[in-house]
């Protein structure tokens, strides 16, 4: 597993615009390595999932067309 000391300063995490108001919501950021940075709004101190920028890309995509089911 690989450590997430760049983890310590992601920049600018943002809402995600998939994000509901029933408080299913993400936040995500760009790490110093370039990775994508995503954490549950409601446990901002918690886990972060770390993902290549190819892979976050992806599943944008497959959200947008509809592979992807959102509750």
């Amino acid at each position: 597993m690989t450590p997430y000391h760049d983890l310590a300063g992601p920049t600018g995490w943002r809402k995600s615009s998939y994000s509901n108001e029933n408080g299913s919501c993400i936040e995500v950021a760009q790490t110093q390595s370039g990775d994508i940075a995503v954490r549950d709004t409601t446990d901002r101190s918690g886990p972060v999932l770390r993902v290549r920028p190819a892979a976050w890309r992806a599943l944008a995509a497959a959200i947008g067309d509809g592979h992807v089911v959102r509750d």
